[in-house]
């Protein structure tokens, strides 16, 4: 990461799995909206496939990193958005919610811990999957909460840049 990042927006997953590809498609509608309204200075949009090595590039000095992805949950409530901040040091989904990757978010936070590579503050936006198959767009519950995601985690960038 480039050393004037301060945010960085990592969508993870897989855009070919169906709703795997919710962090992606978050990701886009920020860059769209970011057309429109620039988002603050030294503030990137990435998108990752959750390998834990090049998340943790992504996010390695910044002062806010934003992760979204999508999420199993038993019982699962596609389009259910769970928000996780790393407090201490565990980053614990709530309720059964895993990453839909074989390696999860939970490792790559204790792998950037064991390297020092943390950012200062860690969100992860966790969205419950209906459908992670094989081809391309999301569900309906899914696609449904994207716009919404997209506009909280611009509340949670410019929070960052408010003066305290």
């Amino acid at each position: 990461m480039d050393a004037a990042t301060r945010i960085a927006v990592i969508g993870v997953g897989n855009e070919y799995r169906h709703d795997d590809g919710v962090g992606w498609a978050v990701v886009a509608r920020l860059a769209e909206r970011a057309e429109r309204e620039p988002l603050p200075h030294g503030t990137v949009l990435r998108v990752c496939d959750g390998e834990p090595a090049r998340l943790i590039s992504l996010w390695e000095g910044a002062e806010l990193a934003v992760v979204v992805d999508a999420a199993h949950a038993h019982p699962a409530s596609p389009g259910r958005v769970h928000r996780l901040e790393l407090a201490g040091d565990r980053l614990a989904p709530p309720g059964g919610a895993t990453s839909s990757h074989g390696l999860g978010l939970g490792e790559a936070v204790e792998l950037a811990r064991a390297l020092d590579r943390l950012p200062r503050r860690l969100v992860v936006y966790a969205v419950e999957r209906a459908d992670d198959s094989l081809g391309s767009g999301l569900s309906a519950p899914v696609a449904a909460v994207v716009a919404p995601l997209a506009e909280r985690i611009t509340e949670d960038v410019a929070l960052l840049r408010r003066p305290r």
